[in-house]
């Protein structure tokens, strides 16, 4: 579990991560900050509509670090900084992930069973303000309140 330290960092790259990418419609989607020392590790994941691109991600590496070393925000003597595109099986955090993939399919690992089970898979229908709604292969609809999920990723399709 991160320190509060560390969620103040982390808080403080993601908002530097934002003031890059204005003027792009490139967003900041997660950010981890991981290691110690000269171990440290900065990995930044980007994305937008479309896909990400090698330049997109040249382009937030160039704007952020220049940001980071002029803001003296990573403790420490160095770190590395990674920009990258979340994957195909991304993780799926605040409302705006959600909304973002609405229709497609997904896995969520749940903090307390809902119908006897734990782990769910399905199409995102709708999300609705703090809850989702998800459509299991057997056509069940299930209303999911956000704060009962304890995970959640994009399921790739083939």
């Amino acid at each position: 579990m991160a320190t509060a330290e560390q969620i103040e960092i982390i808080d403080r790259i993601t908002e530097l991560g934002e003031r890059a990418a204005a003027g792009t419609s490139i967003e900041i989607v997660e950010v981890e900050l991981k290691g110690s020392g000269n171990a440290r590790l900065l990995r930044v994941y980007i994305d937008k509509p479309g896909g990400v691109t090698h330049g997109d991600c040249e382009l937030i590496s160039e704007r952020l670090g220049g940001l980071l070393d002029a803001g003296d925000v990573v403790p420490g003597n160095s770190y590395t900084l990674e920009v990258s595109s979340p994957g195909l099986e991304r993780k799926l955090v605040r409302p705006r992930d959600f909304e973002r993939v609405a229709g497609q399919n997904i896995k969520l690992a749940l903090r307390e069973p809902l119908e006897g089970r734990n782990r769910w898979e399905g199409r995102l229908q709708a999300v609705a303000g703090d809850a989702i709604e998800l459509e299991a292969p057997d056509g069940k609809r299930l209303h999911i309140p956000l704060a009962q999920i304890q995970k959640a990723n994009l399921k790739f399709e083939w």
